[in-house]
């Protein structure tokens, strides 16, 4: 008799862009259908459906007892540090006898950073790398580690590449944003940059991006701006869910806690030590009932 190995649960962060929600929705039923042997589902913690609580009882409805949860984002900060692991607790809660691993985010693996490098080419179309400034713009977050994870996805994507520089900015919530990032690498000399969205999939906060990106070239002509696309559902992206996936069956599980505000005192965010963690929630889901507790094959616990 063989055992049936875990599920897979895909939890996304959300958009009030409808296409990039169901981009995330398309992406779920593509993994579904390249791996017929596991149940695969997907929600989202916020602003679209479905909720990851409906993922998690859809599962549960398809006779699961194991999963694997693995959250669709680039970078550990709120969501995948303390939303997303409270969310779990609570559906352990609801469905008795479940069990589960929560595993890692993406981060600057060296195959998305491959996808980044073509996503580059295909805007630069021929252009040498040596004439070109590439400004990575992330979400940006009030965890500085996750911005901290921006900067070392710019550094990785600089390294070996040949590119003239490989400078950051953010979209929202973090310095410095789109327009003055771009002021620093005019400043620095540029005079032919792309600005690289480090987003999965487009969305509100991509086309935020493109736009300033727009309006900043229109005021400075002296300066050749080109905008390249996310992500996308690359077959890289594909095969890194899976790869997180199996480090979360195996237990082989690597969360950020060295420079977590939750654990150390960092410079301007000491009142975050030990702060617990509430699950948040989906305006589509009912449930209730708080905590961040302990869960199967992963702990992620803030207090002292």
């Amino acid at each position: 008799m063989t055992t049936q190995p875990p599920a897979l649960l895909i939890a996304g962060h959300g958009t009030r862009d409808e296409a990039g929600a169901e981009a995330f929705r398309d992406f779920v039923k593509e993994l579904g259908r390249r791996h017929p042997e596991l149940p695969v589902a997907g929600g989202f913690i916020e602003l679209s459906p479905p909720p990851l609580g409906e993922a998690v009882t859809e599962l549960v409805e398809r006779g699961v007892r194991r999963f694997a949860a693995v959250p669709l984002m680039l970078v550990s900060a709120g969501h995948t540090k303390g939303d997303i692991p409270a969310a779990l607790a609570r559906e352990k809660e609801r469905h008795p006898g479940v069990t589960y691993t929560y595993g890692r985010p993406l981060g600057p693996h060296p195959a998305l950073l491959r996808v980044l490098e073509r996503r580059l080419d295909e805007t630069l179309a021929g252009t040498p790398h040596e004439d070109v400034t590439v400004l990575l713009v992330g979400r940006g977050s009030t965890d500085p580690d996750a911005n901290a994870e921006v900067c070392k996805a710019a550094r990785l994507l600089w390294e070996g590449r040949g590119y003239a520089g490989v400078e950051t900015a953010f979209v929202s919530l973090a310095a410095p944003d789109v327009p003055s990032g771009l002021d620093r690498v005019a400043r620095l000399g540029a005079r032919r940059v792309v600005v690289l969205p480090y987003f999965l999939f487009t969305g509100i906060l991509p086309d935020r991006v493109r736009r300033q990106t727009e309006e900043w070239a229109a005021a400075h002509p002296e300066v050749e701006v080109r905008s390249a696309d996310v992500i996308g559902p690359e077959p890289e992206l594909l095969d890194l869910v899976m790869e997180r996936y199996a480090e979360a069956v195996a237990g082989d599980l690597r969360m950020n806690c060295d420079s977590c505000v939750y654990r150390i005192a960092l410079p301007g965010f000491e009142d975050k030590v030990g702060l617990p963690q509430q699950p948040h929630f989906h305006p589509d889901d009912d449930g209730h009932g708080h905590g961040h507790h302990h869960h199967g094959g992963h702990s992620h616990s803030h207090a002292h």
